[in-house]
């Protein structure tokens, strides 16, 4: 056992080295068989090396990214494969079907084609749903070549309606070869249709990847229908020409079912469980949750049921609204409608391959986010009316930004729902090339002004998933804590106004919610103060979107921003809610610090804002929290607090490990608290350990979220006391808490109420979860662990320096030797540190 973890530390170690370098020459694969470790494992153990050691760079962080990403994909394909051909090839066909016909040989061909296909077609490999329609092109064109004898219902009957010359086809393959045609199969679609119909997937998008994508592969590839099977042998041989270049998954190995490829029984185990029922003895339901492709598909379905009823141009009622404005906005929408169209299909060609334009234009995702952005714009300015007893809404229809971001929400959602992968190695929701904030780069919009439809983009779609309402909240996060932060973007324009106005930031109304205000009022800000009536309706007032400074007189005072005053309140929150958790892991026995905490970091949000400029609302939360601890004489060191922050949800190593400098220069997080943050705030940082220190900041009040979901039945009109659940998704993850679809046998308890309960340990139990619920930090995966491991070595722990390793190295010795020698010393001091503390614990109970 001691062997064998030294190789797969081995392995693991030059993986790291070899990736940082780019002096990869062997296939991950390989590595895999060569220390006979899981995939799974593997990512496990990696983890672990970089919480210990601190040696995975950013780079190697993405390769292992790509490489979970794809095997998540392969992993979920090749499962919904198996299954799929189970239910169309029969187990033990005729004895007039060939040998070489054999159901083994088939879905080897049909394996390695669609891996072929993915890896010529395809330039974003991690997208589900796309690799999805693709396997479907795969399996209609592999079907129609299979002799009747070897189908299953309603494949075999649908077969022999592809005939040449009115005869029906023939089960020999010499005579499918000479009989059949390319355009013939080409043609006939009663194959896919079934396929579609049987996998809830969208005809028109799979046809279009058919005839777009698959058909030009084929003949690109060599492989002709009028043959009949492809040569095993000609597919293998460009397969692995592609597998070599790539260096990454050998996909082949599923159809072995290959140890490497399998997920960790205990990590990946999905299992719901129903309650026990009356004799606790008797044998418990398994219910399997649904596959990554079912609920793809389903979330899909869904989304096209609620815009069934819409269209792609405005309705009655939205035409009623613009001929009600001053300047009528039809043209200009319908013009930037379609302009977008035209830029969004050459965006997602570009991202994922020219054969796949129409696929995210015409056919299905930009076409539904137009149906979409119609059905909320139309729900909006409903809302607005009845809040306002206004018709004429001039202001906000003609402003081109509100329109931007609404439409950009819009296909967000849309996208959002096609690009929703679950994660089979660490079981979390996975991102895609096509992830937010791709979306903004498409619609060239200021992630500031995308967030301010947000909320009421939200509230005016009420059949909006749980899931796609917690992606809009993640958006709106991720902006708050970087995105909006960037050069360029309007809000430092905001920000100067309201400084030269007043002196100081907008701070939140200490009487208004957050959630009270509207898109119009956002996009409409600066208003004029509530103490002032108006002369006309408030979304046809004259006033000036918040992307361009306000022409104002000088003998009027510039106008307070409602976006500004809200968007820094939910800052806030949003900053309050992250400290406060990382506070209760590592400063809970100090109470006293995190008032001081939070006013030192609030203090530098609202006064030393130019600081969060291109940097991370964490990266200031953590210098704050290591600022007040040094100043105070705690011991809390920069690698405590990374390490914990390592396990607080939806975080990245490059928050801490690449925090902007200065200009184009970039470094540890240590170093930017040395050498900008304590320079900065060096005077007030001080002012806590004087007698008089600075005035408190208040804490924030935490509301629950704006965005509600109802969870209670809800119960059926004249229904006769029937009432009807949410339904709860088996692939839904909140932060830091397993939904109960996600747990294991042994992780959840089930209690029937009215029944036998059993021993008393599960009262014990449950009053421990209680307990525990408070944090929401990454439970560990071993059972029992409470706190996170400690750094045991963090390069950049000396004050301004990255920590020496110490080693020296001789001069003829190559930067891959020269890394390796580093990685094993860091290891060798470790385990002797773990001996000496191991000798002075057995010291201490001696005495």
């Amino acid at each position: 056992a001691c062997n064998k973890k030294k190789k797969e530390t081995w392995g693991v170690c030059i993986f790291i080295v070899a990736t940082d370098l780019d002096e990869v020459t062997f296939t991950f694969t390989e590595l895999l068989k060569s220390i006979n470790i899981s995939v799974c494992t593997f990512f496990q153990f990696l983890k672990e090396v970089d919480v210990n050691m601190d040696t995975v760079s950013t780079k190697v962080d993405s390769t292992v990214s790509r490489l979970k990403k794809k095997y998540d994909v392969l992993f979920a394909l090749y499962h919904k494969f198996e299954r799929t051909c189970g239910l169309i090839y029969v187990e033990q066909p005729s004895n007039e079907i060939s040998a070489e016909l054999s159901s083994v040989l088939v879905l080897k061909n049909y394996w390695i084609t669609f891996l072929l296909a993915k890896g010529k077609v395809l330039q974003v490999e991690d997208d589900l749903v796309i690799s999805f329609q693709l396997l479907l092109c795969v399996l209609d064109y592999f079907i129609k070549l299979s002799p009747p004898a070897m189908l299953k219902e309603p494949y075999k009957s649908s077969v022999p309606a592809v005939t040449v010359n009115g005869s029906a086809r023939t089960p020999r393959r010499g005579q499918n070869r000479s009989s059949r045609t390319a355009k013939q199969l080409d043609t006939d679609t009663k194959i896919i249709e079934i396929l579609c119909k049987e996998h809830d997937c969208n005809l028109d998008e799979v046809k279009n990847v058919y005839f777009t994508s698959f058909i030009p592969f084929l003949n690109s590839a060599g492989i002709l229908a009028s043959n009949g099977l492809p040569e095993v042998e000609v597919i293998l041989k460009q397969y692995d020409e592609l597998y070599l270049k790539n260096k990454d998954i050998d996909a082949r190995l599923f159809l072995n079912h290959d140890e490497t490829l399998q997920p960790d029984v205990t990590a990946c185990s999905q299992l719901e469980r129903t309650p026990l029922k009356n004799n606790p003895d008797e044998e418990v339901n398994i219910i399997l949750p649904q596959t990554p492709v079912r609920a793809a598909m389903n979330n899909i379905q869904q989304l096209i049921m609620i815009l069934n009823s819409a269209t792609d141009k405005p309705s009655d009622t939205l035409i009623m609204y613009f001929n009600n404005c001053t300047v009528n906005p039809k043209d200009s929408i319908l013009k930037r409608v379609e302009s977008f169209d035209h830029i969004f299909q050459k965006k997602f060609a570009e991202a994922v391959g020219q054969g796949w334009a129409e696929i995210g234009s015409q056919v299905s995702r930009y076409k539904l986010g137009v149906r979409l952005y119609y059905r909320v714009m139309e729900s909006m300015l409903k809302s607005e009316e009845e809040r306002l007893s206004v018709q004429n809404f001039s202001k906000l229809l003609n402003d081109n930004i509100f329109h931007t971001s609404l439409l950009a929400c819009a296909v967000e959602v849309v996208m959002a729902t096609y690009g929703r992968n679950t994660s089979q190695s660490d079981s979390t929701s996975a991102e895609t090339e096509l992830s937010f904030p791709w979306i903004l780069n498409v619609f060239d919009l200021k992630a500031f002004d995308f967030y301010k439809v947000i909320e009421s983009f939200i509230k005016a779609e009420p059949s909006l998933t749980r899931e796609m309402i917690k992606h809009l909240e993640h958006c709106e996060h991720r902006i708050m804590e970087s995105l909006a932060w960037q050069s360029g973007s309007p809000l430092f324009d905001l920000i100067k106004q309201s400084k030269e106005r007043e002196g100081q930031t907008d701070q939140p109304e200490p009487t208004s919610s957050p959630n009270n205000h509207t898109a119009a009022d956002l996009y409409l800000s600066p208003v004029k103060s509530p103490k002032k009536k108006a002369s006309g309706p408030p979304l046809s007032a004259p006033s000036t979107p918040d992307a361009q400074p306000a022409v104002i007189p000088q003998t009027q005072k510039p106008q307070k921003s409602t976006s500004l005053s809200l968007f820094y309140k939910k800052v806030y929150l949003l900053a309050y809610r992250r400290l406060h958790t990382l506070f209760l892991h590592l400063l809970s026995e100090h109470p006293d610090l995190e008032p001081l905490i939070w006013t030192l970091f609030q203090h530098t949000l609202q006064n030393e804002y130019e600081l969060m400029r291109d940097r991370h609302l964490d990266q200031i939360m953590m210098c704050s929290m290591y600022g007040i601890c040094k100043v105070k004489n705690v011991d809390l060191r920069f690698k405590i607090i990374v390490s914990a922050y390592k396990e607080l949800c939806n975080t990245n190593q490059e928050t801490f490990k690449r925090v902007l400098i200065r200009e184009e220069q970039y470094d540890s997080i240590i170093v930017f608290y040395n050498l900008v943050f304590m320079q900065k705030l060096k005077t007030n940082i001080l002012q806590y350990a004087s007698s008089r220190p600075p005035t408190l900041s208040p804490i924030p009040h935490i509301p629950r979220s704006p965005y509600q979901f109802s969870n209670s039945p809800r119960r059926v009109p004249a229904g006769n006391n029937i009432y009807i659940s949410p339904l709860k998704s088996p692939y839904k993850f909140s932060d830091g808490f397993q939904s109960p679809t996600k747990m294991t046998p042994r992780s959840r308890i089930l209690v029937s109420i009215g029944e036998s309960f059993g021993a008393s340990e599960k009262f014990q139990k449950i009053n421990q979860m209680l307990g525990n619920s408070e944090c929401p930090l990454k439970r560990s995966a071993e059972a029992g662990a409470a706190a996170p491991k400690p750094l045991k070595r963090l390069r950049f722990d000396i004050e301004g320096q990255d920590e020496a390793d110490g080693s020296k190295h001789l001069p003829q010795e190559s930067k891959f030797q020269q890394k390796l020698a580093e990685m094993t010393s860091t290891r060798t001091r470790m385990q002797k540190q773990k001996l000496n503390d191991g000798n002075d614990t057995s010291a201490s109970e001696e005495k």
